[in-house]
Protein backbone atom coordinates (compact mmCIF):
# COMPACT_ATOMS: atom_id res chain seq x y z
CA UNK A 1 0.00 0.00 0.00
CA UNK A 2 2.95 2.13 1.31
CA UNK A 3 4.75 1.78 -2.35
CA UNK A 4 1.29 2.33 -4.33
CA UNK A 5 0.92 5.50 -2.68
CA UNK A 6 4.58 6.35 -3.48
CA UNK A 7 4.50 5.64 -6.91
CA UNK A 8 1.22 7.87 -7.20
CA UNK A 9 2.51 10.81 -5.68
CA UNK A 10 5.75 10.45 -8.14
CA UNK A 11 2.79 10.10 -11.19
CA UNK A 12 1.56 13.27 -9.91
CA UNK A 13 5.25 15.08 -9.41
CA UNK A 14 5.95 13.49 -13.60
CA UNK A 15 2.35 14.81 -14.40
CA UNK A 16 3.33 18.70 -12.87
CA UNK A 17 6.56 18.37 -14.43
CA UNK A 18 4.89 17.86 -18.23
CA UNK A 19 2.59 20.12 -17.57
CA UNK A 20 5.43 22.87 -16.96
CA UNK A 21 6.84 22.05 -20.22
CA UNK A 22 3.70 21.71 -21.95
CA UNK A 23 2.66 25.35 -20.99
CA UNK A 24 6.09 26.41 -21.73
CA UNK A 25 6.41 27.58 -18.44
CA UNK A 26 9.83 29.23 -18.03
CA UNK A 27 12.13 31.13 -15.45
CA UNK A 28 10.54 34.26 -17.27
CA UNK A 29 7.10 33.58 -16.15
CA UNK A 30 8.68 32.55 -12.47
CA UNK A 31 9.96 36.33 -12.59
CA UNK A 32 7.04 38.13 -13.42
CA UNK A 33 4.81 36.01 -10.88
CA UNK A 34 7.49 36.96 -8.30
CA UNK A 35 6.98 40.51 -9.17
CA UNK A 36 3.11 40.16 -9.33
CA UNK A 37 2.77 38.79 -5.85
CA UNK A 38 4.75 42.03 -4.52
CA UNK A 39 2.15 43.96 -6.45
CA UNK A 40 -0.73 41.91 -5.31
CA UNK A 41 -0.11 41.06 -1.70
CA UNK A 42 -2.82 43.50 -0.32
CA UNK A 43 -4.86 43.32 -2.95
CA UNK A 44 -5.59 39.40 -1.71
CA UNK A 45 -7.92 40.05 0.88
CA UNK A 46 -10.31 42.13 -1.73
CA UNK A 47 -9.94 39.04 -4.28
CA UNK A 48 -11.34 36.58 -1.66
CA UNK A 49 -14.25 38.84 -0.71
CA UNK A 50 -15.09 39.16 -4.21
CA UNK A 51 -14.76 35.48 -4.68
CA UNK A 52 -17.16 34.62 -2.04
CA UNK A 53 -19.19 37.14 -3.07
CA UNK A 54 -20.00 34.78 -6.26
CA UNK A 55 -20.39 31.92 -4.27
CA UNK A 56 -22.88 32.87 -2.26
CA UNK A 57 -24.80 34.48 -5.36
CA UNK A 58 -25.03 31.06 -6.59
CA UNK A 59 -27.31 28.64 -4.66
CA UNK A 60 -25.68 25.22 -5.59
CA UNK A 61 -21.70 26.42 -4.49
CA UNK A 62 -23.49 27.84 -1.25
CA UNK A 63 -24.99 25.18 -0.38
CA UNK A 64 -21.13 23.52 0.00
CA UNK A 65 -20.91 25.84 2.68
CA UNK A 66 -22.04 25.61 6.26
CA UNK A 67 -21.83 29.06 7.48
CA UNK A 68 -19.69 31.95 8.25
CA UNK A 69 -16.95 30.15 10.46
CA UNK A 70 -15.92 27.62 7.06
CA UNK A 71 -15.96 30.70 4.77
CA UNK A 72 -13.51 32.08 6.86
CA UNK A 73 -11.19 29.13 7.30
CA UNK A 74 -11.50 29.00 3.61
CA UNK A 75 -11.05 32.62 2.84
CA UNK A 76 -7.77 31.85 4.74
CA UNK A 77 -7.05 28.88 2.78
CA UNK A 78 -7.83 30.60 -0.70
CA UNK A 79 -5.24 33.63 0.39
CA UNK A 80 -2.70 31.28 0.99
CA UNK A 81 -3.44 29.52 -1.81
CA UNK A 82 -3.35 32.84 -4.57
CA UNK A 83 0.48 33.42 -3.25
CA UNK A 84 1.77 30.39 -3.38
CA UNK A 85 0.31 30.15 -6.96
CA UNK A 86 2.83 33.24 -7.13
CA UNK A 87 5.55 32.70 -4.77
CA UNK A 88 6.24 28.82 -6.37
CA UNK A 89 8.33 27.02 -6.59
CA UNK A 90 6.22 24.76 -8.78
CA UNK A 91 8.02 21.66 -7.12
CA UNK A 92 6.58 18.17 -5.00
CA UNK A 93 5.42 20.29 -1.99
CA UNK A 94 3.80 22.58 -4.78
CA UNK A 95 1.99 19.83 -6.29
CA UNK A 96 0.84 18.20 -2.73
CA UNK A 97 -0.46 21.30 -1.96
CA UNK A 98 -2.84 21.11 -5.24
CA UNK A 99 -3.74 17.33 -4.89
CA UNK A 100 -5.21 17.88 -1.34
CA UNK A 101 -7.12 20.65 -2.85
CA UNK A 102 -8.40 18.44 -5.47
CA UNK A 103 -8.97 15.08 -3.13
CA UNK A 104 -11.11 17.60 -1.18
CA UNK A 105 -13.28 19.07 -4.01
CA UNK A 106 -14.03 15.47 -4.99
CA UNK A 107 -14.61 14.77 -1.60
CA UNK A 108 -17.06 16.75 -0.40
CA UNK A 109 -18.56 16.43 -4.37
CA UNK A 110 -18.10 19.68 -5.92
CA UNK A 111 -18.79 19.85 -9.19
CA UNK A 112 -16.29 20.15 -11.92
CA UNK A 113 -17.94 23.42 -13.33
CA UNK A 114 -17.53 25.27 -10.06
CA UNK A 115 -14.13 24.89 -10.40
CA UNK A 116 -13.74 26.39 -13.49
CA UNK A 117 -16.46 29.76 -12.74
CA UNK A 118 -14.49 29.81 -9.31
CA UNK A 119 -11.22 30.36 -11.62
CA UNK A 120 -12.16 32.55 -13.59
CA UNK A 121 -13.52 34.84 -10.93
CA UNK A 122 -10.05 34.98 -9.86
CA UNK A 123 -8.63 35.31 -12.83
CA UNK A 124 -10.25 38.13 -13.98
CA UNK A 125 -9.32 40.20 -10.61
CA UNK A 126 -5.72 39.30 -11.62
CA UNK A 127 -6.51 41.02 -14.86
CA UNK A 128 -8.02 43.61 -13.68
CA UNK A 129 -5.53 44.54 -10.73
CA UNK A 130 -2.39 43.72 -13.76
CA UNK A 131 -4.08 46.20 -16.01
CA UNK A 132 -4.00 49.24 -13.03
CA UNK A 133 -0.23 47.95 -12.16
CA UNK A 134 1.49 47.61 -15.32
CA UNK A 135 1.89 49.67 -18.94
CA UNK A 136 0.23 48.07 -21.57
CA UNK A 137 3.76 46.95 -23.28
CA UNK A 138 4.34 44.64 -20.05
CA UNK A 139 0.88 43.73 -18.45
CA UNK A 140 0.21 41.43 -21.70
CA UNK A 141 3.18 39.55 -20.77
CA UNK A 142 1.92 39.38 -17.30
CA UNK A 143 -1.52 38.07 -18.20
CA UNK A 144 -0.01 35.26 -20.31
CA UNK A 145 2.03 34.02 -16.89
CA UNK A 146 -0.68 34.52 -15.26
CA UNK A 147 -2.86 32.22 -17.75
CA UNK A 148 -0.33 29.32 -17.66
CA UNK A 149 -0.15 28.98 -13.87
CA UNK A 150 -4.09 28.99 -14.00
CA UNK A 151 -4.40 26.69 -16.52
CA UNK A 152 -1.21 24.12 -14.68
CA UNK A 153 -3.74 24.77 -11.33
CA UNK A 154 -7.02 23.79 -13.12
CA UNK A 155 -4.85 20.46 -14.53
CA UNK A 156 -3.68 19.38 -11.47
CA UNK A 157 -6.85 19.52 -9.52
CA UNK A 158 -9.46 18.59 -12.26
CA UNK A 159 -6.74 15.00 -12.11
CA UNK A 160 -8.53 14.16 -9.10
CA UNK A 161 -11.96 14.16 -10.71
CA UNK A 162 -11.07 11.66 -13.33
CA UNK A 163 -8.69 9.28 -10.45
CA UNK A 164 -12.39 9.54 -8.98
CA UNK A 165 -13.91 8.85 -12.45
CA UNK A 166 -11.84 5.53 -12.35
CA UNK A 167 -12.00 4.54 -9.26
CA UNK A 168 -16.32 4.68 -9.72
CA UNK A 169 -15.79 2.67 -12.70
CA UNK A 170 -13.34 -0.20 -11.13
CA UNK A 171 -16.39 -0.26 -8.26
CA UNK A 172 -19.05 -0.73 -10.57
CA UNK A 173 -17.36 -3.45 -12.66
CA UNK A 174 -16.68 -5.15 -9.52
CA UNK A 175 -19.96 -4.72 -8.39
CA UNK A 176 -21.22 -6.40 -12.16
CA UNK A 177 -18.63 -9.20 -11.42
CA UNK A 178 -20.31 -9.94 -7.80
CA UNK A 179 -23.61 -9.59 -9.11
CA UNK A 180 -22.85 -12.09 -12.00
CA UNK A 181 -21.04 -14.10 -9.64
CA UNK A 182 -24.51 -14.19 -7.21
CA UNK A 183 -26.35 -15.78 -10.10
CA UNK A 184 -24.12 -18.26 -10.73
CA UNK A 185 -23.65 -19.18 -7.42
CA UNK A 186 -27.38 -19.63 -7.18
CA UNK A 187 -27.52 -21.53 -10.33
CA UNK A 188 -24.51 -23.70 -9.95
CA UNK A 189 -26.11 -24.67 -6.28
CA UNK A 190 -29.35 -26.15 -7.94
CA UNK A 191 -27.50 -27.79 -10.26
CA UNK A 192 -25.17 -29.23 -8.02
CA UNK A 193 -28.19 -30.24 -5.77
CA UNK A 194 -29.72 -31.95 -8.96
CA UNK A 195 -26.45 -34.01 -9.88
CA UNK A 196 -25.35 -35.20 -6.36
CA UNK A 197 -28.67 -38.05 -6.08
CA UNK A 198 -28.37 -39.48 -9.59
CA UNK A 199 -24.32 -39.50 -8.95
CA UNK A 200 -24.63 -41.08 -5.61
CA UNK A 201 -27.00 -43.77 -6.58
CA UNK A 202 -25.09 -44.81 -9.87
CA UNK A 203 -21.96 -45.21 -7.44
CA UNK A 204 -23.98 -47.57 -5.30
CA UNK A 205 -25.15 -49.48 -8.00
CA UNK A 206 -21.75 -49.94 -9.45
CA UNK A 207 -20.50 -51.07 -6.35
CA UNK A 208 -23.37 -53.39 -5.95
CA UNK A 209 -22.44 -54.58 -9.48
CA UNK A 210 -19.01 -55.45 -8.78
CA UNK A 211 -19.61 -57.15 -5.70
CA UNK A 212 -21.42 -59.77 -7.10
CA UNK A 213 -19.57 -59.60 -9.97
CA UNK A 214 -16.74 -60.81 -7.35
CA UNK A 215 -18.88 -63.29 -5.39
CA UNK A 216 -19.84 -65.29 -8.90
CA UNK A 217 -16.03 -65.15 -9.95
CA UNK A 218 -17.52 -62.71 -13.10
CA UNK A 219 -15.73 -62.03 -16.58
CA UNK A 220 -12.37 -60.03 -15.92
CA UNK A 221 -12.86 -58.48 -18.93
CA UNK A 222 -15.61 -56.23 -16.86
CA UNK A 223 -12.88 -55.28 -14.58
CA UNK A 224 -11.40 -52.42 -16.52
CA UNK A 225 -15.01 -51.31 -17.79
CA UNK A 226 -16.06 -50.85 -13.75
CA UNK A 227 -12.20 -49.67 -12.77
CA UNK A 228 -12.67 -46.67 -15.55
CA UNK A 229 -16.36 -45.80 -14.41
CA UNK A 230 -15.25 -45.64 -11.01
CA UNK A 231 -12.89 -42.83 -12.02
CA UNK A 232 -15.27 -41.01 -14.20
CA UNK A 233 -17.99 -40.89 -11.29
CA UNK A 234 -14.57 -40.06 -8.77
CA UNK A 235 -14.08 -37.43 -11.41
CA UNK A 236 -17.32 -36.06 -11.60
CA UNK A 237 -17.28 -36.21 -7.64
CA UNK A 238 -14.59 -33.59 -7.54
CA UNK A 239 -16.16 -31.25 -10.28
CA UNK A 240 -19.15 -31.64 -8.44
CA UNK A 241 -17.22 -30.31 -5.30
CA UNK A 242 -15.23 -27.38 -6.92
CA UNK A 243 -19.45 -26.13 -7.82
CA UNK A 244 -20.38 -26.50 -4.02
CA UNK A 245 -17.24 -24.90 -3.04
CA UNK A 246 -17.87 -21.93 -5.42
CA UNK A 247 -21.71 -21.84 -4.89
CA UNK A 248 -22.05 -21.92 -0.95
CA UNK A 249 -18.84 -20.84 0.45
CA UNK A 250 -18.71 -22.05 3.66
CA UNK A 251 -18.20 -19.95 6.56
CA UNK A 252 -14.31 -18.66 7.79
CA UNK A 253 -12.66 -20.72 10.82
CA UNK A 254 -10.26 -17.32 11.59
CA UNK A 255 -7.25 -18.77 13.74
CA UNK A 256 -4.19 -15.97 13.98
CA UNK A 257 -1.86 -18.53 11.95
CA UNK A 258 1.62 -18.29 10.33
CA UNK A 259 0.39 -17.49 6.44
CA UNK A 260 4.46 -18.16 5.23
CA UNK A 261 3.96 -21.64 7.04
CA UNK A 262 0.80 -22.29 4.95
CA UNK A 263 3.10 -21.00 1.74
CA UNK A 264 6.06 -23.64 2.98
CA UNK A 265 3.27 -26.60 3.35
CA UNK A 266 1.95 -25.71 -0.40
CA UNK A 267 5.55 -25.04 -1.95
CA UNK A 268 6.84 -28.90 -0.33
CA UNK A 269 3.61 -30.39 -2.28
CA UNK A 270 3.68 -29.07 -5.42
CA UNK A 271 7.35 -29.15 -5.99
CA UNK A 272 7.08 -32.66 -7.20
CA UNK A 273 4.80 -31.38 -9.92
CA UNK A 274 7.07 -28.60 -10.67
CA UNK A 275 9.30 -30.86 -11.09
CA UNK A 276 7.70 -32.99 -13.41
CA UNK A 277 6.79 -29.87 -15.46
CA UNK A 278 10.94 -28.79 -15.32
CA UNK A 279 9.76 -25.66 -13.49
CA UNK A 280 12.10 -24.06 -10.64
CA UNK A 281 9.77 -23.45 -8.00
CA UNK A 282 11.14 -20.78 -5.42
CA UNK A 283 9.75 -19.59 -2.10
CA UNK A 284 11.35 -15.91 -0.95
CA UNK A 285 11.06 -16.06 2.57
CA UNK A 286 12.76 -12.25 3.36
CA UNK A 287 9.67 -12.31 5.73
CA UNK A 288 10.48 -14.27 8.66
CA UNK A 289 7.21 -14.61 10.15
CA UNK A 290 3.84 -13.92 8.83
CA UNK A 291 1.50 -14.09 11.89
CA UNK A 292 -2.28 -13.35 10.32
CA UNK A 293 -5.93 -13.81 11.36
CA UNK A 294 -6.90 -16.29 8.12
CA UNK A 295 -8.64 -19.92 7.60
CA UNK A 296 -5.47 -21.89 7.01
CA UNK A 297 -7.23 -25.22 4.97
CA UNK A 298 -8.77 -21.98 2.66
CA UNK A 299 -5.62 -20.37 2.65
CA UNK A 300 -4.08 -23.15 1.30
CA UNK A 301 -6.53 -23.44 -1.58
CA UNK A 302 -5.77 -20.33 -2.99
CA UNK A 303 -2.31 -20.30 -2.67
CA UNK A 304 -1.98 -24.08 -4.00
CA UNK A 305 -4.40 -22.72 -7.06
CA UNK A 306 -2.30 -19.85 -7.74
CA UNK A 307 0.81 -21.81 -7.63
CA UNK A 308 -0.90 -24.45 -9.92
CA UNK A 309 -1.66 -22.26 -12.37
CA UNK A 310 1.54 -20.25 -12.06
CA UNK A 311 3.49 -23.56 -13.20
CA UNK A 312 1.44 -24.54 -15.81
CA UNK A 313 2.18 -20.97 -17.39
CA UNK A 314 5.81 -21.37 -16.87
CA UNK A 315 7.68 -22.42 -19.87
CA UNK A 316 10.03 -25.86 -19.55
CA UNK A 317 13.37 -24.69 -17.55
CA UNK A 318 10.78 -21.39 -16.13
CA UNK A 319 10.67 -20.50 -12.61
CA UNK A 320 7.77 -19.52 -10.27
CA UNK A 321 8.37 -17.38 -7.36
CA UNK A 322 6.49 -17.12 -3.81
CA UNK A 323 6.98 -13.46 -1.58
CA UNK A 324 5.12 -11.65 1.29
CA UNK A 325 5.53 -8.34 1.99
CA UNK A 326 3.89 -5.93 4.96
CA UNK A 327 1.84 -2.82 3.57
CA UNK A 328 0.63 -0.27 5.60
CA UNK A 329 -2.68 -2.17 6.30
CA UNK A 330 -2.11 -5.62 4.61
CA UNK A 331 0.33 -8.59 3.49
CA UNK A 332 0.67 -9.03 0.09
CA UNK A 333 0.97 -12.53 -1.10
CA UNK A 334 2.55 -12.75 -4.49
CA UNK A 335 2.93 -15.76 -6.65
CA UNK A 336 5.04 -15.03 -9.71
CA UNK A 337 6.06 -17.08 -13.05
CA UNK A 338 7.85 -16.39 -16.08
CA UNK A 339 5.55 -17.62 -18.87
CA UNK A 340 3.91 -15.68 -21.72
CA UNK A 341 1.71 -13.30 -19.86
CA UNK A 342 -2.33 -13.17 -20.41
CA UNK A 343 -3.98 -11.80 -22.82
CA UNK A 344 -5.98 -8.88 -22.45
CA UNK A 345 -9.46 -10.96 -22.42
CA UNK A 346 -7.72 -13.95 -20.28
CA UNK A 347 -7.22 -11.61 -17.30
CA UNK A 348 -10.35 -9.70 -18.23
CA UNK A 349 -12.31 -13.27 -17.79
CA UNK A 350 -10.29 -15.24 -15.43
CA UNK A 351 -12.19 -15.48 -12.11
CA UNK A 352 -15.16 -15.87 -14.52
CA UNK A 353 -16.70 -19.98 -13.53
CA UNK A 354 -16.46 -22.02 -15.60
CA UNK A 355 -13.85 -20.11 -18.22
CA UNK A 356 -10.55 -22.31 -18.70
CA UNK A 357 -7.77 -22.03 -21.02
CA UNK A 358 -7.10 -25.45 -20.20
CA UNK A 359 -8.81 -28.40 -22.30
CA UNK A 360 -9.31 -30.88 -19.66
CA UNK A 361 -10.02 -27.09 -16.75
CA UNK A 362 -13.65 -27.14 -15.28
CA UNK A 363 -12.93 -23.02 -14.99
CA UNK A 364 -13.64 -23.54 -11.06
CA UNK A 365 -9.97 -22.85 -9.44
CA UNK A 366 -9.90 -18.92 -9.72
CA UNK A 367 -13.41 -18.70 -9.31
CA UNK A 368 -12.88 -20.26 -5.67
CA UNK A 369 -9.51 -18.28 -5.17
CA UNK A 370 -11.79 -15.08 -5.81
CA UNK A 371 -14.35 -15.96 -3.46
CA UNK A 372 -12.09 -17.14 -0.51
CA UNK A 373 -9.92 -14.12 -0.83
CA UNK A 374 -13.27 -12.05 -0.63
CA UNK A 375 -14.13 -14.20 2.30
CA UNK A 376 -10.95 -12.73 4.24
CA UNK A 377 -11.97 -8.97 2.82
CA UNK A 378 -8.83 -9.14 1.14
CA UNK A 379 -8.50 -8.58 -3.26
CA UNK A 380 -6.87 -9.96 -5.79
CA UNK A 381 -4.95 -8.18 -8.38
CA UNK A 382 -2.96 -9.20 -11.36
CA UNK A 383 -0.29 -7.71 -13.34
CA UNK A 384 0.73 -9.82 -16.63
CA UNK A 385 3.07 -9.01 -19.76
CA UNK A 386 5.45 -10.50 -22.04
CA UNK A 387 7.69 -11.48 -19.24
CA UNK A 388 5.19 -13.39 -16.99
CA UNK A 389 2.21 -12.47 -14.20
CA UNK A 390 2.03 -11.84 -10.76
CA UNK A 391 -1.12 -12.53 -8.73
CA UNK A 392 -1.12 -10.11 -5.41
CA UNK A 393 -3.23 -11.45 -2.77
CA UNK A 394 -3.85 -8.65 -0.19
CA UNK A 395 -5.37 -9.83 2.91
CA UNK A 396 -5.90 -7.33 5.88
CA UNK A 397 -3.65 -7.00 8.48
CA UNK A 398 -6.77 -6.90 10.94
CA UNK A 399 -9.89 -9.30 10.09
CA UNK A 400 -12.98 -6.32 9.91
Amino acid sequence: MRRRAQERRHDEVLILDQLLTYVKFDDHDRARLLGLHASLTPSFPMIAERFYEAVWADPNAAAMLSGPEQVERLRVTLIDWMSTGLLGPYDRAFNDRRSRIGRVHVRIGLAQHHMFTAMNVIRATYLDRIRELYPAAESLDVVRSVDKLFDIELALMLRHYQLDSEQKLLARERTIQSDRLSALQTMSAGLAHEVRNPLNAAKLQLELLERRLRRKDGDPALSDPIRLAHHEIERLTELLNDFLSFARPPELHLVTHDVLGVMRDVVDNERAYADRQGVTLVLDETVAVALLPVDPKKLYQVIQNLVRNAIEAAPRGGHVTLDLAFAERSLHIRVSDNGAGMTDDVRSRIFEPFFSTKESGTGMGMSIVHSFVSLHDGRIEIVTGPTGTTFDVALPTRQR
